[in-house]
């Protein structure tokens, strides 16, 4: 790359922005108020200079924030001197300061003096020598570039006006760091064109409740104090301060008390990335913005600084906000009191405030879930002794002996020897699941509509409300590939050009070539529109997307079959086996051992799957950001949705559903059948399949993912820099608040964090009529993970940019759709899994006595040993002689003319079940809708307080203009009167002052003295303008006409 000098003293393009002139009167010292050192960045060359400037917060002086820090590993030094040669590579940076002496050579200190014998030198003005001139080391041309580019990027955020505090670049490795600064005029500007709302001085009184409700709130605060966090700041109590979006103009309007501490850090953070977010490099790559040079390997890392160490070290009265949210949020000795969610959106913005509301909410709407559904299982347990299919079941009087199990090796066996499985089965099988299935579908609209009305609230305590989206800027990848079909276009284009002219034969005229040459030149001259993306170029993305997707749909179905394969085998080996203590455990051990490996699969899969999403939604290639998040979590739901529940679908509705009857079996490879359900049914091996994926998926994501692993890469990265960490040591005797803060893991996202619990809210929802127990613990889990989550984002995470959001966006859709899903899944989970609808037709429809008893016999359908398949039979029974052998379905007996065909008790269940169907799903919908009509989606005291406060900013506007009228009025009614009185003394000393040798023409205009000496002034009148506001009032007795400056 060709060595580009350039020179930035200049700031042509800031001279015309319309801003410059306000950004000039707010740069006055004395608007800003702070020394006139204040201005000078220097490049630091010594540490120690920081040790006392707040942990370091500050730059050098102590004085100004540190508000961003840039990150990049210096492999080779560059000598840095301030020279006039021309003969090395050089860009000239301007540095709002002045480098220490050490480094300037004694020409550079004369020119700097004004000393004759060199050019002038400009202020600021720093030659940095890329070169290797005079310095033996070379420098690759990566690091040269890189350079170039670090230099250019640096030099346009000086335009902008952010201040900079660079290292020294004298390390031999190590990473390097540029500090910025936002001044107090950027802080205004930005603020003005991002609408950051800001309080006025004017406030208002919130509307209490009066009568009982009053008495009411009070007692339930009483109550509730135990459990709030101790915030040193707390609200305003029942006062609200309005807030307007911030502007220049207005600065009277609000409650500055200290320009330094107006804006907080998280702001003032988000203020700087927009400013790094827009800033374009030009001269060295076409590239816009911080991301795209952290993606080109120009800087390692951008973040601000987190607002100190979160350790207590001195007073309690002077904590910190990150201190305080550790010590009242980030510890799990906190797990009963409330989220400080206005100190979280204060310190990490109102994305994650959004998060962590939401997750409150939800784990709060989890214990009324979690009480009725120890009431269901309680239920279950009360009524185990008195369930008659159960005791049926367990009665061995009744002597109900069953086909078997496998075939040849396999005996036949009592049914009373699964009397566990049904008494188990009984406590998540019972009719207090059908009104736990509908309380839950409700409960899930329910929590919508909550989460709706408090995300509501949120927004218009955090002044959310009115805000526009802001407009995002293309990623990086987008904008390479746009740069690369623009260069392709560009050499094709200049390809056909140059074959065009070598095709021009000798025969065209001079007038045809100079209007083919006139036609070229207008049609170059014509702006070319911006290039895009179309959907051929994204079409090969799209192809490989859906071929990926249904790859890992197949891979997951492949998984789920091949578990199923192992639980044949498994169970035909053990059956095989000699021991009874193994016989009669098999069901046991192998429903147990193939959930386990479920959830090995299910863990492993979800990780390929995460990294599979991501890497199919950069071949999408999506424009901005926002674009990007709500691809890769559609991606990453689909394929982990499918992952985590394809087990539990199997065992819900087809396991046991297509494996056949006795002496009609399906078969797997010819060799296995097809597995069945357990006597007791099906929803007990669901329950089991349930809740040891629901609670190996939270314990070990929870325990080894989010914990170990982030500890793990701490250890690497730890042992990976240890060499440069002990040099730094020797350099530094107190490390500094940005290492510190560059040893932390970077922020990702929060879609894993979404996704985790967005996964578990289908556990909860869908399938929760075979698992009471599951909101509990849901609960348990979400109890931890908030101050999980919390401790990882205070104390072991980057503080992340305060981004500014409404919603918690496309989740909202998600949870949405599960809740719907999950009455279907529900419904069909009570009529098909479980045995409700057949012991309900049973007792109503073909029980003698209207009870349940004779149940178990009634399920149970004959068939003759006779017509087993030769070779399928049992090779040898301890039963005795066996004819006739019973198995679990609604079909004709052996003497039956229409042998083992599907009984009418068969269809009358079926349509029994349909039509459960049909009622439930449209029963639960129209409470749902019921609820969500009831509750308005908007808080009554919101909408008040809205009406109020824009009332409120009419009247505080209605005034200050009625304020700036009068001011005008009464200065254009005193000028009117200065009129007055100039034309009539005009009037006067024309009918006085005679014509002579003092008067000169045109007669209106006289001048001249008396002949005692005496002055008369020249009146002069002229219009008023709005000036005068800042005019004096002029206090000579001699003054006997006004002069008003236009």
């Amino acid at each position: 790359m060709e060595p580009m000098p350039y020179n930035i003293l200049e700031p042509i393009a800031l001279k015309e922005e319309p801003w410059m002139e306000e950004a000039q009167s707010l740069l006055d010292p004395n608007n800003m108020q702070i020394s006139p050192s204040e201005d000078k960045i220097p490049v630091v060359g010594s540490p120690e200079s920081h040790s006392s400037n707040g942990e370091g917060l500050f730059f050098s002086d102590g004085q100004r924030k540190v508000d961003y820090v840039l990150v990049f590993h210096h492999r080779r030094h560059g000598s840095i001197r301030i020279s006039t040669s021309t003969t090395h590579d050089q860009v000239s940076v301007v540095s709002n300061g002045n480098f220490p002496s050490s480094v300037s050579s004694e020409g550079a200190e004369r020119r700097a003096m004004g000393v004759p014998g060199g050019p002038p030198a400009s202020v600021g003005e720093v030659l940095m020598e890329l070169g290797a001139g005079g310095s033996q080391e070379s420098i690759e041309p990566v690091d040269h570039e890189m350079r170039l580019i670090r230099q250019e990027f640096e030099a346009s955020l000086m335009e902008a006006g952010l201040e900079i505090e660079r290292d020294k670049e004298v390390k031999p490795h190590g990473p390097s760091f540029t500090r910025l600064h936002a001044p107090w005029p950027v802080l205004c500007r930005e603020a003005e064109f991002l609408k950051i709302k800001v309080p006025t001085k004017t406030s208002y009184d919130l509307k209490e409740e009066s009568g009982f409700s009053t008495s009411m709130s009070t007692v339930w605060r009483k109550l509730n104090q135990p459990f709030q966090p101790k915030i040193p700041h707390p609200e305003h109590g029942r006062t609200k301060l309005l807030s307007h979006c911030f502007s220049r103009d207005k600065l009277h309007l609000y409650n500055i008390t200290s320009k330094d501490t107006f804006f907080d850090n998280s702001t003032r953070g988000r203020i700087v990335y927009e400013i790094l977010r827009r800033t374009v490099c030009v001269r060295t790559c076409q590239t816009i913005g911080i991301s795209s040079l952290i993606a080109k390997g120009v800087y390692d890392a951008a973040f601000p600084l987190h607002d100190g160490d979160y350790k207590i070290i001195g007073h309690l009265e002077e904590r910190n906000d990150r201190q305080v949210l550790h010590e009242e949020w980030a510890r799990y000795s906190a797990f009963y009191k409330y989220q400080p969610i206005d100190l979280v959106r204060k310190y990490f913005g109102e994305k994650i405030g959004l998060y962590f509301a939401w997750l409150g909410v939800y784990t709060q709407l989890l214990i009324p879930a979690s009480i009725v559904g120890i009431i269901v299982f309680g239920y279950g347990v009360a009524t185990l002794d008195t369930n008659i299919p159960s005791l049926e079941m367990c009665d061995e009087r009744l002597n109900f002996t069953m086909c078997p199990l496998c075939d040849g090796a396999c005996d036949y066996w009592r049914l009373s020897t699964a009397c566990g499985t049904a008494r188990a089965s009984h406590l998540f099988d019972n009719p207090a699941t059908v009104f736990f299935a509908i309380f839950m579908s409700l409960w899930a609209v329910l929590f919508l509509e909550h989460w709706k009305r408090r995300q509501i609230s949120l927004s218009f305590s955090w002044d959310l409300t009115g805000i526009e989206d802001d407009e995002e800027q293309p990623r990086p990848k987008y904008e390479n590939i746009v740069l690369q079909k623009r260069q392709r276009k560009q050499q094709k284009k200049k390809k056909k050009k140059n074959e065009s002219e070598k095709q021009e034969d000798g025969t065209v005229t001079g007038k045809d070539r100079w209007r083919q040459k006139l036609l070229s030149a207008m049609s170059s001259g014509k702006p070319s529109g911006v290039e895009k993306l179309t959907w051929k170029d994204r079409l090969p993305g799209y192809c490989i997307n859906v071929s990926s997707i249904l790859f890992m749909f197949g891979l997951t179905f492949s998984a789920v079959f091949g578990v199923i394969i192992y639980r044949i085998t498994v169970s035909a080996l053990m059956a095989m086996s000699s021991d009874p203590e193994v016989k009669s455990n098999v069901r046991v051990t192998v429903t147990a051992t193939a959930v386990m490996i479920n959830l090995v699969v299910i863990l492993i899969l979800d990780e390929i799957y995460g990294a599979v999403a991501v890497r199919l939604t950069e071949l999408e290639i999506p424009k901005t950001e926002t674009n990007y998040e709500e691809r890769l979590i559609i991606k990453a739901f689909l394929l982990k949705f499918m992952n985590a529940y394809a087990p539990i679908f199997y065992v819900a509705f087809f396991k046991g559903r297509f494996a056949g009857r006795p002496g009609s079996y399906v078969y797997v490879f010819n060799d296995y059948r097809m597995e069945e359900c357990a006597p007791g049914g099906c929803l007990i091996e669901l329950c089991i399949q349930l809740s040891i994926i629901m609670l190996g998926k939270q314990l070990i994501q929870n325990n080894i993912f989010e914990i170990g692993i982030p500890k793990l890469k701490k250890l690497v990265r730890t042992l990976r820099d240890k060499g440069s960490v002990v040099e730094q040591k020797q350099e530094e005797r107190m490390p500094r608040q940005w290492t510190l803060d560059y040893a932390l893991a970077p922020f990702e996202g929060l879609t894993p964090e979404y996704m985790e619990m967005i996964i578990q809210f289908g556990f909860v929802s869908l399938f929760v009529a075979s698992f009471p127990l599951a909101p509990l613990f849901a609960l348990l889990n979400n109890v931890i993970e908030i101050r999980l989550d919390a401790k990882k984002f205070v104390t072991e995470l980057r503080r992340p940019v305060a981004a500014r959001a409404k919603d918690i966006g496309v989740w909202y859709n998600i949870l949405s759709g599960m809740g719907k899903f999950s009455v279907i899944i529900n419904a069909f989970v009570i009529s098909f899994t479980s045995d409700f609808i057949p012991r309900l037709v049973y007792q109503y429809v073909y029980s003698p006595t209207g009870t349940m008893h004779g149940f178990i016999d009634h399920t149970l359908s004959y068939f003759n040993v006779s017509n087993f398949k030769p070779g399928t039979a049992p090779d040898s029974t301890d039963h005795g002689d066996i004819y006739v052998c019973r198995y679990k379905d609604y079909r004709e007996p052996p003497w039956s003319p229409e042998a083992y065909q599907f009984s009418k008790h068969y269809w009358c269940v079926l349509a029994a079940r349909l039509a459960f169907v049909i009622l439930f799903q449209n029963l639960v919908m129209f409470l749902s809708l019921v609820v969500a009509w009831v509750i308005p989606d908007v808080p009554k005291t919101i909408v008040e307080q809205l009406k109020r406060e824009k009332k409120l900013l009419v009247d505080l506007f209605l005034q200050e203009e009625k304020e700036k009228f009068q001011l005008i009025q009464s200065l254009f009614n005193k000028d009117s009167a200065s009129l007055q009185s100039c034309s009539a003394m005009l009037q006067s000393r024309q009918e006085l002052a005679p014509l002579g040798r003092y008067s000169t023409l045109p007669p209106l205009t006289t001048q001249g003295s008396s002949r005692d000496g005496e002055g008369v002034p020249r009146a002069r009148c002229r219009a008023a303008s709005f000036s005068q506001f800042s005019r004096k009032a002029a206090n000579s007795e001699n003054d006997n006409a006004v002069h008003t400056a236009v």
